[in-house]
């Protein structure tokens, strides 16, 4: 039996997913390479962009960026206290986690400025050239607005696997947690307290509800987007699972994509 044979009874017209170990795809279910808006995913994109910028010295991550007191690494773990959608500041930064599309806007100008190379240039010299991303491109906002496949997602999830762009320290940072104790909101899940955030990465941690799965470990990284997609990555079994649909996310959602999740852990968790 196909153990991603679940998707079938979601209330979507189209859906792909896959899994990936270290060293590619292990399974994958749907249309692989049709393009598929991926909402905030868009962000896991954008910061690789901005950690290759860190790591060519480009940037560094305690260069101040954004309000009085903020810096890149407050900008990349939603911690700057910008407004989600305005660059109103609402707090002083590191005292509360407001997820903040225009932290993430005002990132990419910080990176603009500091190469002079245009944010949507950069992200495909960093991230897509060398990655082979053929059917990824960054349609407006560097929070929100990329399209992408999931062959191309499942390949750039093999990349967080296995890093082959960034220095494998690079992404361990990026993959822990940001000034701890910091509380907020899950969109879609609620308040958490603590919610913990990596550089541009989600982590599950401890989080209840949440939108992977009760087998994840606490270290598993990754996003979701409104447009119904999600990429985690869980580094305690090297496991990789993607999901784009074409239904904006919802309650069906919010159930749906952790038994997906637990179905993948069943199947792939334990080799």
């Amino acid at each position: 039996m196909d153990p991603l044979a679940c998707v079938a009874t979601w209330p979507v017209s189209t859906v792909a997913v896959g899994v990936a170990g270290p060293a590619g795809v292990l399974a994958s279910r749907g249309p692989v390479d049709e393009v598929l808006p991926i909402a905030s995913v868009t962000k896991l994109l954008t910061t690789h962009a901005v950690l290759v910028a860190v790591e060519e010295g480009a940037v560094g991550l305690d260069d101040p960026a954004g309000p009085p007191g903020s810096t890149v690494r407050h900008l990349l773990a939603h911690a700057s206290g910008l407004a989600m959608d305005s660059r109103t500041c609402l707090t002083a930064p590191a005292t509360r986690r407001i997820y903040s599309n225009a932290g993430f806007e005002v990132l990419a100008e910080a990176v603009e400025r500091a190469t002079e190379i245009a944010f949507g240039r950069y992200f495909v010299e960093a991230v897509t050239e060398p990655l082979g991303l053929a059917r990824t491109r960054l349609a407006g906002s560097p929070a929100h607005s990329a399209v992408s496949s999931l062959g191309d997602l499942m390949v750039f999830a093999t990349e967080l696997l296995a890093p082959r762009i960034l220095h494998p320290e690079t992404l361990r940072d990026a993959t822990s947690v940001a000034f701890p104790g910091l509380a907020g909101v899950v969109p879609g899940f609620g308040p958490q307290d603590p919610n913990d955030w990596g550089l541009g990465f989600e982590l599950r941690d401890a989080k209840s509800p949440h939108w992977t799965g009760v087998h994840n470990s606490p270290a598993t990284f990754g996003h979701f987007g409104r447009s119904g997609v999600f990429l985690w990555v869980d580094p305690a079994v090297r496991l990789a699972c993607a999901c784009l649909t074409d239904r904006e996310f919802d309650s069906w959602a919010q159930q749906a994509w952790p038994e997906l999740s637990d179905t993948v852990f069943a199947e792939w968790g334990s080799r």
